[in-house]
C-alpha cells in the first residue's frame, strides 16, 4: 500500500506542480510516509518544493497539547527556520496574513473517520479561505481507521461549530481526501482542490478494515488517539465527553471506556441488555475499574465499561459505537433517574450551549435519553434515515 505522500515523492509529473510556487504544509506529528519519514523532511528534501510556512492543528504540529482546550503558539521552526502557525491558539482560522504566506497548501493529516475530530474543521477552514484567496490544496491521502460503516445523526441546521463544521454524520466513511471532495462539491466552494490518492489501499479488507494492519506503523493522530480500538470506538465514546462520565482520560486507554465512581456499571450493562442486545453486537464490554490521573473524577476509583474491537471475534458491520454510547447513557438516566448526566461547562470555544448537543449535532440524543418514555425503536428509526441519506449523498466521492 501506498499513501498519498508516497505517490507524490514517486511522481515526478506531480512534484512538477509545485515549481515556482511557496508551499505550506498542513500536518502533525502522524504526517508520515510508509517508512515513518515526517512529510516537512520530505518536502523539504524536494528539490522541486519551496516549503515557506507550515501550520498546525489542535494538538500542534508535532501533537506536544495532551489535553483538549490547550493552545498552541506560533514558532520558527529550529531546524528549518520556517514559521509553524497554530490554527488551535490566538485564531482558528486562518488569517488574510498567513494566506499571504503560500501559494499552495499540501495536506497530511491523519483523520480518524468521526464528525467532531478537529482536524476536519481546520480543513474546512481552509477549503473556504482558498476560495476566497484563490490558492490551491493538493491532500494527500490517508487511511480512515474507522472504515466505510456509516452511523450516527446528520449535524442538524444551526448547530455548526468547531466540532461540527458541516451537516455530516457522525461516523461518515469517508478519507480526508473524500471528504474534501464531498464539501467543495456540496458548498460550491470554487477552490482548485487536487486529492493525491492512495494505492492498494483496501478499505473493506480485515482484520483492519480500514486500517492497514502490519503494513503501516500506528502513531497516534491526537496524543489520545492511541489505539487502533479507539478509533473504532470514538464515534460512540466522543458523546462521553459532554457528560460528568469519565471518558478515560487520565488513564492509559482514554476513550474506550466510560465510568464513573457513583454508578454500579453491572446494574447498567444488564439493564442495556434488556432494553437493545442487538445495540452490544459486535465487540466485547468488559466490566473495569479504573482510576483517573487527571481530567473527571481524578484520583478517584470508577466502575466502567471498556470496549474491546481488538479481538477474533470482532465484526465490524455489526460494532455500532454511537447506538452503545447512547444505550450506556439512557440505561444510565432509566437506572439514575436523578442523576447528573450532563455538564455544562465550556467546550471547544462554546460557552452557551451543552456539550453534549455540541458533540450530537442537536438535541435529539439528549431528548431521547432524558425522555423515560423513548424507546430504543424511535431512536434506531431516526438513525436509520441520516444513514441512508448520508450513504447516498457520499457515494459519488468514494475514491477507494
Amino acid at each position: 500500500m501506498k499513501l498519498g505522500v508516497d505517490n507524490l515523492l514517486a511522481a515526478p509529473d506531480l512534484l512538477k506542480q509545485f515549481e515556482g510556487s511557496r508551499v505550506a504544509l498542513l500536518g502533525h506529528q502522524a504526517s508520515l510516509t510508509t517508512t515513518c519519514q515526517h512529510t516537512m523532511d520530505v518536502l523539504m528534501a524536494c528539490s522541486e518544493i519551496d516549503v515557506t510556512c507550515a501550520f498546525g492543528p489542535q494538538h500542534g504540529m508535532y501533537g506536544e497539547k495532551q489535553d483538549n482546550m490547550i493552545e498552541s503558539d506560533d514558532y520558527i521552526d529550529p531546524r528549518y527556520g520556517i514559521p509553524v502557525f497554530s490554527l488551535y491558539g490566538k485564531t482558528r482560522v486562518p488569517t488574510p496574513e498567513m494566506m499571504s504566506s503560500f501559494d499552495v497548501l499540501v495536506v497530511d493529516l491523519q483523520d480518524i473517520g468521526t464528525r467532531i475530530y478537529t482536524y476536519l474543521t481546520t480543513l474546512v477552514y481552509f477549503l473556504k479561505a482558498a476560495a476566497d484567496d484563490a490558492k490551491r490544496i493538493c491532500i494527500l491521502d490517508r487511511p480512515n481507521p474507522a472504515g466505510r460503516p456509516v452511523e450516527g445523526s446528520i449535524l442538524e441546521a444551526g448547530w455548526e461549530s468547531f466540532i461540527g463544521p458541516a451537516r455530516l454524520i457522525m461516523r461518515h466513511g469517508l478519507t480526508l481526501g473524500e471528504f474534501a471532495s464531498w464539501f467543495v462539491s456540496k458548498h460550491n466552494l470554487n477552490v482548485d482542490l487536487k486529492v493525491i490518492p492512495m494505492t492498494g489501499y483496501d478499505l473493506e479488507a480485515g482484520p483492519g478494515f480500514g486500517w492497514p494492519l502490519h503494513e503501516l506503523a500506528w502513531t497516534n493522530p491526537s496524543p489520545n488517539a492511541s489505539s487502533l480500538n479507539m478509533t473504532r470506538c470514538f464515534p460512540g465514546t466522543v458523546l462521553f465527553e459532554g457528560t460528568t462520565l469519565s471518558e478515560g482520560r487520565g488513564t492509559t486507554t482514554p476513550l474506550e471506556l466510560v465510568g464513573a465512581p457513583d454508578i454500579d456499571f453491572d446494574v447498567v450493562h444488564h439493564r442495556m441488555t434488556s432494553l437493545q442486545p442487538e445495540w452490544l453486537q459486535g465487540c466485547f464490554l468488559r466490566r473495569c475499574y479504573f482510576e483517573p490521573a487527571f481530567q473527571k473524577h481524578v484520583g478517584k476509583v470508577c466502575s466502567g465499561l471498556q470496549i474491546h474491537t481488538d479481538q477474533s471475534s470482532y465484526r465490524h458491520e455489526h460494532f455500532r459505537p454511537y447506538r452503545l454510547a447512547a444505550l450506556i447513557l439512557k440505561a444510565i438516566r432509566l437506572e439514575y433517574p436523578g442523576y447528573e448526566l450532563w455538564h455544562d461547562l465550556p467546550y471547544e470555544y462554546e460557552t452557551e450551549r451543552l456539550a453534549i448537543d455540541l458533540l450530537s449535532g442537536g438535541t435529539f440524543l439528549r431528548t431521547w435519553v432524558d425522555d423515560p418514555g423513548l424507546c430504543p425503536d424511535e431512536f434506531d428509526a431516526r438513525l436509520k434515515k441520516d444513514e441512508q441519506e448520508w450513504l447516498q449523498a457520499r457515494e459519488p466521492f468514494l475514491l477507494y
